[in-house]
């Protein structure tokens, strides 16, 4: 099966279909057409149908598809058939707010170590995790085979935290510091900056507002 050259925006929407799927599953919902899955993540039916054969077949014409059989499918295409480990570096507000927020470990995503430089929250614990300096990162990395580091830094210390993390061995890093970040070809980078979706929504408010 090719799964290369897959659009992001076609990944993000599998994480949507699949989160939708699981809210069937609780319901007792045993099948579901591409249409009811569109109606419920706010898709056309052929856009539903367009990403999933990017993956194969699925469901059956006439009848729909097997909400755990889809679900399944889509768990392992998304790489949620397996637990990740995770390394946060910056156990600040926001940092704590992520390393306490359940949904990662709804998903299989687990902070599994945090670490940070500010010796008034090294040893304080968040959850079941004990904050621990910075100089540990490259040995719990190994010791933890983790992969995803969460990056919740000031701008200043981010290239250089992120420099850490990729000779520590981390291959992805999601990065919630407001500064673009240079990584080796071999890592993958994502940017979550909450002003920017905050610019994206003023934007649209000011243009419906002129329509």
């Amino acid at each position: 099966m090719k799964v290369y050259k897959i659009p992001e925006a076609t990944v993000m929407r599998l994480s949507v279909y699949s989160r939708f799927l699981h809210q069937l599953l609780d319901e007792g919902v045993n099948t579901a057409s591409s249409e009811a899955i569109a109606q419920g993540v706010g898709v056309s039916s052929a856009q539903v149908r367009k990403d999933l054969a990017y993956f194969g077949e699925f469901g059956t014409r006439g009848v729909g598809y097997r909400v755990d059989e889809l679900y399944g499918h889509l768990k392992s295409i998304l790489g949620l058939d397996h637990d990740w480990n995770i390394i946060l570096v910056g156990a600040g507000k926001l940092g704590s707010a992520l390393a306490l927020y359940q949904g990662f470990a709804e998903r299989g995503f687990h902070v599994s170590t945090i670490v940070d430089n500010d010796k008034k929250i090294v040893g304080n614990k968040l959850g079941m995790v004990t904050v621990e300096p910075i100089e540990v990162m490259t040995q719990r990395v190994k010791e933890k085979d983790i992969k995803v580091g969460v990056l919740t830094v000031p701008a200043s210390a981010a290239q250089n935290v992120t420099d850490l993390l990729v000779e520590a061995g981390i291959k992805a890093i999601l990065n919630f510091s407001p500064r673009v970040l240079k990584v080796p070809n071999t890592v993958i980078l994502r940017n979550v900056d909450l002003s920017v979706n905050l610019e994206v929504l003023s934007f649209n408010l000011n243009m419906n507002k002129k329509n």
